[in-house]
């Protein structure tokens, strides 16, 4: 199964362990050389996103992300794991589980929609 993984601050991180975070590196090698990493990257910043929508036929565009957030999604990751379990053990090792919060979602193949 393939899952995406938000990469998300946590703005009340007054709980975050990031000094025993694991290295991203680390994390991405293992992944990588496993073969379950299969893309990912960080984001631009939320001012530079638009959000879009079609209402009455005609294209809205607003500045920024719509939804008004002390959580920014910073990136994502897409992964291969056996089930969800596998999927969070893998998100527990990502450096951000342990400063800001990884969600972790099922990928639905389009022919299964």
């Amino acid at each position: 199964m393939q899952f995406l993984m938000f990469v998300v601050t946590d703005p009340d991180h007054t709980a975050a362990d990031v000094e025993s975070a694991p290295d991203v590196e680390q994390w991405w090698t293992q992944l990588n050389d496993a073969g379950q990493w299969l893309a990912g990257d960080p984001l631009r910043p939320a001012p530079e996103a638009r959000s879009v929508r079609v209402r009455g036929g005609e294209v809205l565009v607003t500045d920024g992300p719509y939804l008004e957030s002390t959580e920014a999604i910073v990136g994502f990751d897409v992964i291969k794991a056996a089930d969800i379990d596998e999927a969070i053990r893998i998100a527990a090792g990502h450096p951000m589980a342990w400063g800001g919060r990884i969600e972790v979602r099922p990928i639905q193949p389009i022919d299964e929609a």
